[in-house]
């Protein structure tokens, strides 16, 4: 016993002498690597505890706490209860740089998961008035578990750090409650970019039709912005033996569904850029033989410019209440109704000075280019106050088709172990490499 406690020992003293020495040569890449691969285990079991407890958005109460706790354990001054249950960790540094933050979402989905894990979600909750299962079916579980990991390996290399890194925690990424405020947007509302006089701030999000240990990146304008809207067909109710006396809205509203569908193929210039109108739920009536007096249709529009959203609310509400009226029925729109993101824009020149930084972490052959997403994410409010980096995450088994891969916001959604520690090396080598670089490029504001 004495024996194998000395060889420990031996071990954990080289261990921090490799540390040390690699420090000191500034070779912080294959440190952050070191350090990542003895955290890798810890971080999969967070990631896999929070996805066995997820929370809706602005009720992230556990998984706040957890967030907290930890990191207060790691010395950092840490606030709670920001735009209802975020929290912010800051780590200064030992020697003076920059103020840099990186941002992790929080909040599950009304989703009921299917896939037969050891860690499934088995929670339930009321939402809209109806009973529904909660997952992490879009990986945020994930988000908060790399952040975590990011932290503990930060605070450990603090005397290397320059600057102060701002860690944000942000709620209800999918959208607050009816009525309520919430997000991105909250935050930003609250001073957690002003209040710490951020610099630039990184986000990522992981990707499950993204092979595990590949970066996907795109400058500019990199997923869509989005608005939701609500129309509520108004008609006159009848027997459903005796249609000539009613005004139907079930009707009404299927030809509303059909007639959206030329706004992109007729009114947007796709060669410019993608846009996308879908109608995703259509709620109206309870039996068979009854004709409703009232449906409703609720919807999101997907767009990369702001002329284009102009010109598709127009069109939305022109079409919904002209063809209410051609039947003699009326159409009310509420466009946005619940939520409107901008575009998440990418700033062009720090993209440009960081994608090193993206291609070091995860190979140069791993860095892919691609075109724009029309998914849509509120760290486009952070982006809109500073210069923002925001890019993906392979989350996909190697070799497994992405078109065989579960979407995100499905019940049979799933982000693989294994790609975790790549967001954890990322993260890091962003930190330290933005603040090494050498300030002489401008970053332009957007």
């Amino acid at each position: 016993m004495k024996i194998k406690t000395t060889t420990l020992a031996i071990i954990a003293l080289i261990n921090v002498l490799s540390f040390q020495l690699l420090a000191q040569k500034s070779n912080y890449n294959e440190l952050i690597v070191q350090k990542a691969n003895l955290i890798e285990q810890k971080v999969i079991a967070w990631r896999q505890d929070i996805h066995q407890n997820p929370e809706l958005g602005n009720r992230e109460f556990r998984t706040a706490e957890l967030v907290a706790k930890h990191l207060r354990s790691l010395g950092m001054e840490v606030k709670t209860k920001i735009a209802f249950t975020g929290v912010v960790g800051i780590l200064k540094g030992d020697k003076p740089g920059p103020v840099i933050a990186l941002r992790a979402d929080m909040d599950a989905l009304p989703i009921e998961e299917i896939n037969d894990l050891p860690f499934a979600s088995k929670v339930k909750t009321i939402y809209n008035g109806q009973e529904t299962g909660v997952m992490h079916a879009c990986g945020h579980d994930g988000h908060v578990a790399i952040l975590m990991g990011v932290a503990e390996i930060l605070a450990g290399m603090k005397k290397d750090l320059k600057g102060t890194v701002i860690f944000i925690f942000q709620p209800a990424e999918e959208g607050a409650p009816k009525g309520e405020e919430g997000g991105a947007e909250l935050m930003v509302k609250e001073g957690v970019l002003e209040n710490h006089k951020v610099d630039v701030i990184f986000g990522l999000h992981l990707l499950s039709q993204l092979e595990v240990g590949k970066i996907s990146y795109r400058p500019a304008g990199a997923m869509a912005g989005v608005a939701d809207f609500k129309i509520t067909v108004n008609g006159k109710g009848s027997h459903g033996s005796q249609p000539w006396f009613s005004v139907d809205p079930v009707l009404v509203a299927s030809q509303i569904v059909v007639n959206l569908q030329q706004i992109v193929s007729r009114n947007v210039n796709l060669t410019e850029n993608a846009a996308a109108v879908t109608v995703g739920a259509i709620n109206g009536g309870n039996r068979a033989n009854v004709i409703p007096t009232k449906v409703e249709l609720i919807g999101d529009v997907r767009s990369f410019s702001n002329e284009d959203a102009t010109l598709i609310y127009s069109r939305i509400k022109q079409i919904a209440e002209k063809t209410a009226e051609a039947a003699g029925a009326t159409a009310v729109v509420e466009l946005p109704y619940q939520t409107r993101y901008p575009v998440t824009f990418n700033n062009v020149e720090l993209t440009k000075s960081m994608l090193p930084s993206l291609q070091k972490s995860a190979g140069i052959e791993n860095t892919l280019l691609v075109p724009a997403m029309t998914g849509a994410e509120d760290f486009s409010f952070f982006a809109q106050e500073v210069p923002g980096l925001f890019f993906f995450v392979g989350g996909m088994p190697k070799g497994q088709d992405p078109m065989t891969a579960a979407p995100h916001h499905s019940p049979e959604f799933i982000i693989d172990d294994n790609s975790f520690k790549l967001g954890v090396i990322a993260f890091c080598n962003l930190v330290f490499d933005y603040a090494e670089k050498n300030k002489n490029w401008t970053l332009e504001s957007h």
